[in-house]
């Protein structure tokens, strides 16, 4: 069974003073960032220090977070200044001293004392595999035996901008709708808890009987005021469940991805999305030269879907068997045959990173298409939902008013 891959963590860093011993028996202390007290205890092991002490010095919020954005900025301002023929090492230090996120800042300060102690830049990353993942790291690794690694760093920047425009597409088409079903419930409720029994206490000194659209609307208030913390407590209750179950469960994390990918429209723009994901981190890194298999399994974990994931990590054992990439993709029956086809040219080509390049632009391209045509569709309905569902209840409230009016 395919194993899910974690998304990248926004990790919240803190300031850790240390005290301790060096190996001739002297006590020292000093101080460290990271987001972990194992990570202090590690770098401290490393150093060959016996720990005495560990204190966290800032708040439970910590100084900062180490953002994916602050290391696809990283990747691109390192590569500027490698190809100006600025030293490695140098460059980390000019890095370091232009950001202002001081979490980031000292991670690629930590990055230069490890270089300067003698590792190279991709045995430095791996040492951060929270903020670097294995993709980043085997990519600067090829870059540093190619020689080209400014020219890694550079398709690396813009292998994670493309991904990160792609998933704020993607956000956008899931986030849409939610914000026009909270707003439509929001306004509704404050109507019925706020509005509606104003009318009630005014209706209450007719002494006539009341139409029952309206009678509906004031019971319906009513069922609103003494029970609107219930249903608010169990919308969290439910949204914190599915969450756990989802992070607990790979079963049921896997039927969550399945049920969204036949959602209409939405499960459209979903799966061309991580279609287009998987395309361009496949071609990014076997561009880079990593080996086929391998380059399959890290673009299982691109993909932000469970169910594009498993057949994926299904390609690579068939490739590792020594199958076509193309055919696997066939077989697996969860690929369009546009993509399997160009896969196959591009194979045939010997030109597989370009090809899968074209497929991934043809995605975000579907993607950007589908999610304005979603967004220039909600719209409108937005206001005839809000239109609907304020009218109705205003209309209801003044339905006694005008009946009372024309008995005069």
């Amino acid at each position: 069974m395919a194993t899910t891959a974690k998304p990248p963590k926004r990790l919240v860093m803190h300031r850790w003073h240390w005290r301790g011993k060096n190996l001739r028996g002297e006590t020292v202390s000093g101080e460290l960032i990271a987001s972990e007290i194992s990570e202090v205890r590690q770098e401290l092991a490393r150093q060959k220090i016996i720990v005495k002490r560990i204190t966290r010095k800032t708040s439970p919020f910590g100084i900062g977070r180490v953002r994916q954005r602050d290391i696809t900025l990283f990747a691109r301002q390192l590569a500027t200044m490698l190809r100006a023929g600025v030293p490695l090492l140098q460059a980390c230090k000019v890095v370091a001293e232009t950001l202002r996120n001081p979490a980031m800042r000292n991670l690629v300060e930590t990055l230069g004392n490890d270089i300067s102690a003698g590792a190279s830049f991709s045995q430095a990353l791996s040492r951060h595999p929270q903020r670097f993942d294995r993709m980043f790291v085997n990519m600067v690794a090829a870059g540093e035996q190619s020689g080209a690694l400014d020219r890694m760093l550079e398709r690396l920047a813009s292998y994670r901008e493309k991904i990160d425009t792609l998933k704020g597409r993607i956000k956008k088409a899931l986030y849409y709708p939610i914000a026009v079903v909270a707003v439509g419930v929001g306004v509704t409720a404050l109507l019925l808890i706020k509005v509606v029994p104003q009318f009630e206490s005014l209706f209450a000194g007719f002494g006539a009987e009341l139409p029952a659209f309206t009678r509906f609307t004031i019971e319906l208030s009513e069922l609103a005021q003494a029970h609107w913390w219930q249903a608010l407590l169990a919308l969290v209750v439910v949204v914190f469940a599915l969450r756990r179950a989802v992070k607990r469960s790979p079963r049921f994390a896997y039927r969550v991805d399945q049920l969204l990918l036949r959602l209409p429209v939405l499960g459209s723009i979903l799966d061309k999305g991580s279609i287009a994901r998987f395309s361009r981190t496949l071609a990014t890194t076997f561009n880079a030269g990593v080996p086929l298999v391998e380059a399959l399994e890290t673009a299982a974990g691109a993909t932000g879907n469970r169910v594009h994931q498993r057949a994926i990590i299904g390609l690579r054992d068939d490739v590792g068997d020594g199958q076509q990439l193309a055919f696997a993709m066939r077989r697996a029956g969860i690929f369009p045959i546009m993509a399997v086809q160009m896969v196959s040219i591009g194979e045939e080509a010997g030109d597989l990173d370009t090809m899968l390049d074209k497929v991934a632009d043809f995605y975000e391209e579907e993607v950007d298409n589908q999610v304005d045509a979603l967004t220039s569709l909600l719209e409108p309905l937005i206001i005839v939902v809000l239109g609907v569902l304020v009218g109705g209840l205003v209309a209801s409230m003044y339905l006694p008013i005008f009946q009372m009016g024309s008995a005069i």
